[in-house]
């Protein structure tokens, strides 16, 4: 039999920390089962109507925005990412790679409300970008690119693309060379070895990153909270709403749980439909 001498050791702790992440949902979800009593911290008893409130236009509108903008940060952060990956996989001189893996990954490096901070100075009417815009004249006035739908994608983009890269070019890396120099050899240009090569066989690594994009996003707080500035809301800043403003903590996890199941739908809903798409990938 084969010794582990530090099983153990790993087993442990990951199963003291499964147990602590599942005594906190059972407790969020305790919460959400509960009745609000206006002026106390303390909940009341047991009742639905937390999770029947949540039919109501207002918040039903909250998690349609939130899906749309964890769709859109995804397909932007897939466009952005891919080719820095390829790139990243592909290119021949080390210095290339080293500067095209630190653009990379940069951003996990910076807190997140730093790094919501550097974007409100670049789209601010005062920016960096509506500076450059005016100069080039190109437009007369500062375009709005705060407290909107483009400046919370454009932020969450550059939060997500570190892992988007990361997660491209390890699907990348792993195609065999052998298939893109054959198609080469059988008369196939650059671009027809991409797109009838290498494209179709990244497409499983596509669908992970994707994925693993939308989820990623979904629980974001501090940039839409700052760059949307209670203009575009998200399901974690109504949450901040609700428990810690009007501290409504029923409510506000009978919110945090739909947000969770709606993740896991959405989410198996991308798998189904992505599953036709993965037999291409390699075997």
């Amino acid at each position: 039999m084969t010794q582990r001498p530090f099983l153990r050791a790993f087993v442990v702790p990951a199963t003291l920390c499964a147990l602590a992440f599942v005594a906190a949902l059972a407790a969020v979800m305790q919460y959400s089962l509960r009745a609000y009593v206006p002026g106390s911290l303390e909940p009341g008893g047991f009742t639905l109507a937390n999770f029947a409130a949540l039919m109501k236009p207002l918040y039903a509108r909250v998690f349609l925005d939130t899906v749309w903008i964890c769709f859109l940060t995804a397909l932007f952060t897939l466009v952005v990412g891919y080719p820095l990956a390829y790139a990243l996989v592909h290119a021949r001189n080390v210095a290339l790679k080293s500067v095209i893996l630190v653009i990379a990954v940069t951003p996990l490096f910076l807190g997140e409300v730093v790094r919501t901070y550097s974007w409100i100075v670049v789209l601010g009417n005062n920016g960096f970008l509506n500076s450059m815009l005016l100069k080039a004249g190109l437009i007369e006035a500062p375009v709005q690119f705060m407290f909107t739908e483009f400046g919370v994608v454009t932020a969450l983009v550059h939060v997500t693309l570190p892992v988007m890269v990361i997660m491209l070019a390890t699907a990348l890396s792993h195609i065999d060379r052998d298939y893109e120099r054959a198609a080469a050899s059988l008369g196939a240009g650059p671009i027809r070895v991409f797109v009838t090569v290498t494209l179709p066989l990244s497409t499983p690594g596509i669908i992970a990153s994707v994925t693993t994009a939308f989820a990623w996003t979904f629980s974001a707080f501090a940039t839409p909270q700052l760059i949307g500035g209670g203009r575009v809301n998200m399901v974690a800043n109504l949450v901040y709403q609700l428990g810690f403003a009007s501290f409504n903590f029923p409510f506000a996890a009978s919110l945090s749980v739909a947000g969770l199941v709606l993740t896991f739908a959405v989410l198996a809903l991308m798998r189904a439909a992505a599953a036709p798409l993965e037999k291409i990938g390699p075997h």
